[in-house]
């Protein structure tokens, strides 16, 4: 039996499929999910080697970590690695997928033997958050029904303490049709320079349909704006994929330090 850390290459898609399933993140697909995220999310090792430089400038020691839509844990290692200097660090993966959750489990346990981490399967929406400083949740809002995703940021705010950050990171679509059309055409060519054939971009596109639903990144900031986020902005685009930092005002974290 292989290491849960190998890589296994996406080919999910790559058959003819008589009936297509909607999207589930279920045991197939968090088998080959590291080689799938890399070679369809153009800018994604960015976000993650970012999400570890801004929890360095964010958590304490004695800090708490939420790191939502886990996946395998990349943003949990990403952090991780950069808060070596912390002896008192307690960091929660949380996935709703239980083929997610123990493979993210055994991974973490694999690459980080000095750093153990919490893992969870339970619904992000109804957990029970402690105080925390930061907050990572990565290609996770845009699963959610659209009428849940401000209820889950408002909380997510409450449970950060003054001076905390949450990372917020999706795909997302453009009012500008020209400008929709050019990058989602962009993003596909991303994907055959990956790799994938027209017929697994076909058939994985008609699987997420009715479970990935985008919003724009002028709705996210005004849902952070709404949640009570002192300062929110956009710092990444690659193609329809962007990632948001909020800061809780308040506290004398790192938003107050120069760079």
């Amino acid at each position: 039996m292989s290491s849960p850390s190998s890589p296994v290459r996406d080919a999910l898609f790559s058959n003819p499929l008589d009936k297509l399933a909607s999207f589930s993140f279920d045991e197939q697909v968090a088998r080959v999910f590291p080689d799938m995220i890399k070679r369809s999310v153009p800018g994604y090792s960015q976000i993650l080697g970012m999400a570890g430089v801004i929890a360095r400038r964010y958590v304490p020691e004695g800090g708490r970590i939420y790191d939502l839509g886990a996946s395998l844990g990349a943003s949990t290692l990403s952090v991780a690695q950069q808060l070596t200097h912390l002896e008192q660090l307690e960091i929660i993966a949380v996935d709703n997928s239980q083929a997610m959750t123990e493979r993210c489990q055994q991974l973490l346990t694999e690459t980080l033997p000095q750093r153990p981490v919490e893992t969870r399967c339970a619904d992000i929406r109804t957990l029970n958050y402690q105080p925390c400083d930061l907050i990572l949740i990565n290609f996770t809002l845009q699963f959610l029904p659209p009428e849940d995703r401000q209820p889950l940021l408002d909380r997510l705010f409450a449970a950060l303490r003054p001076g905390g950050a949450l990372l917020l990171s999706e795909k997302v679509h453009f009012t500008d049709p020209r400008q929709s059309q050019l990058l989602f055409e962009l993003h596909h060519d991303f994907k055959r320079a990956n790799g994938y054939s027209d017929m697994e971009i076909s058939q994985k596109r008609t699987a997420l349909e009715d479970v990935l639903r985008t919003d724009t990144s002028e709705q996210h900031l005004q849902r952070l704006k709404e949640a009570g986020f002192s300062f929110s902005s956009q710092w990444f685009q690659y193609l329809n994929f962007a990632s948001f930092l909020a800061i809780k005002g308040g506290g004398q974290g790192g938003d107050n330090e120069s760079t």
